[in-house]
């Protein structure tokens, strides 16, 4: 089997998570077993989930936020409550992990769970440290950290030009 990586994609500009959807679709044409683990999205609609869970069991998708709304969109006891979930999400993503349930495992908005505090940079560290080595991991996010730059290794910065 080859060599996993840890790849980000990071930045403002719209298709992180879609790049990422992309990367999992080959992973899964490969023969691997590919798993999407989503925090701080905003539920999507019936089409989008509809057709998200024609990809099972090859790609399975998680949604750890319970509420409708962004994160952001919150009030401070929704998202008191939603942290909980979002953690808790993040524990299960790294159990799959380093078990090697998946060979394959995006973390969707895994960046903006560092950016709003809920886990820290030595967290990811540790989910990184578990890895098997034919593990993939993908990262996505609006902001980056130094640190994690560092760890990754690769890093695509994506922006909207117009």
């Amino acid at each position: 089997m080859e060599h996993g990586v840890v790849r980000v994609y990071y930045g403002e500009g719209r298709g992180k998570s879609t790049a990422a959807l992309g990367d999992a679709i080959r992973a899964a044409c490969e023969g691997q077993n590919a798993i999407i683990t989503q925090f701080l999205k905003k539920k999507e609609g019936e089409e989008e989930v509809e057709f998200l869970n024609r990809l099972e069991p090859e790609i399975m998708r998680f949604r750890f936020a319970k509420m409708e709304d962004c994160f952001d969109d919150l009030s401070e006891n929704e998202r008191r409550e939603e942290s909980v979930n979002l953690v808790n999400g993040f524990h299960y993503g790294k159990k799959v992990v380093s078990t090697g349930e998946s060979t394959f495992v995006v973390f969707d908005e895994i960046l903006g769970l560092v950016d709003q505090g809920l886990i820290s940079v030595e967290m990811i560290q540790n989910l990184i440290d578990s890895k098997p080595e034919e593990t993939t991991l993908i990262f996505t996010g609006r902001t980056l950290t130094d640190e994690i730059r560092n760890l990754a290794d690769e890093v695509y910065h994506i922006t909207s030009e117009k």
